[in-house]
């Protein structure tokens, strides 16, 4: 089969399509032939080295595809069954062996790439709004990269549930688009300082922050008293180490580094997260925005992309 398997670690250049061989089926474990595996950030941690992970480093994580071989005691699937996943490492590639375990059904009204465009980003988002700090009606709450993958499904799930949205984005055409999506208060963080822009309009509850290094300090600033900083990503850079009487001193806050790994753990609660995104995706409920969709041979260019913040939405990777 066809994969990106980089040797080591570096930059998008490391990453180019190899001819493999396919992995042996272990038991309990399932061949998807991949239709469409999704490009994130977490890749680009596990390719730079943010992330370790043995060479060769098998990058993708997230996609979509068709059943092709059952391994042995799979009994809860059939070849030809469409399926989605979320963390089986080694999704950048024609084919991947997966736990039968961590699939999740495809339903019969979405279509596959819609599936992969939302299965890591959806449960994200899902579990930040529902889970990590239950948002409700009135509450309001700031979303950095409004206009990325994360940010549109954040802003229409924070709207649907009744909240005030900040966001913050790059571009006036990011910002129609975090609009369209649900963000009330779209803030061009390269023009005006989002601080000061978000307390003037009476602070956030929450922040959920992707970015990380060049945001978490301000990111502190917005909150109101007893507010909650939750940190799920470093597209700027890891946090440095800082003092913890500054929550203290800033409103007995709170801060929080959660993962998707954590919110989907046990087989009940990824059916149940992906169940609800999926389906609400089918139903018109939950739009999806799918960037573009590249070869897999051109993934280094899809992470460019990616680091360098030129995309709306999702980047898929077609083998």
């Amino acid at each position: 089969m066809r994969a990106i398997r980089p040797a080591a670690t570096g930059g998008p250049e490391v990453m180019t399509l190899l001819e493999v061989a396919d992995l042996p089926l272990r038991r309990g474990e399932v061949r998807v032939k991949v239709a469409f595996a999704g490009v994130n950030f977490i890749d680009v941690y596990f390719r730079s080295g943010q992330y370790p992970a043995p060479a060769p480093i098998a990058l993708g994580r997230e996609g979509a595809g068709v059943v092709e071989e059952l391994g042995e005691g799979v009994t809860d699937w059939q070849v030809g069954d469409r399926v989605a996943w979320s963390d089986v490492a080694g999704s950048y590639a024609d084919r991947v062996a997966a736990p039968a375990e961590r699939l999740v059904r495809v339903p019969d009204d979405l279509k596959l790439d819609r599936a992969a465009a939302v299965m890591l980003q959806g449960m994200t988002a899902h579990y930040l709004v529902k889970s990590t700090f239950p948002l409700r009606a009135g509450q309001a709450c700031l979303v950095h990269a409004a206009a990325g993958g994360v940010g549109l499904l954040l802003c229409q799930m924070a709207r649907t549930i009744g909240a005030e949205v900040f966001g913050t984005v790059s571009s006036d055409e990011k910002a129609a688009l975090a609009l369209a999506s649900g963000c009330t208060h779209a803030i061009r963080y390269d023009q005006v300082d989002f601080a000061e822009a978000v307390r003037k309009g009476g602070g956030a509850d929450v922040v959920y922050d992707s970015v990380g290094k060049t945001t978490f300090d301000k990111s502190l600033d917005c909150l109101r008293p007893r507010g909650m900083l939750v940190l799920f990503g470093q597209s700027s850079g890891a946090v440095p180490p800082f003092d913890l009487q500054v929550l203290s001193r800033k409103g007995s806050l709170f801060v929080t580094r959660p993962t998707l790994g954590h919110y989907t753990a046990t087989r009940q609660e990824l059916l149940a997260r992906a169940g609800e995104v999926l389906v609400a995706v089918g139903r018109g409920e939950l739009g999806v925005r799918i960037d573009r969709v590249l070869p897999l041979r051109d993934a280094a260019e899809a992470h460019r992309l990616l680091e360098s913040r030129a995309t709306s939405g999702k980047l898929l990777l077609a083998p």
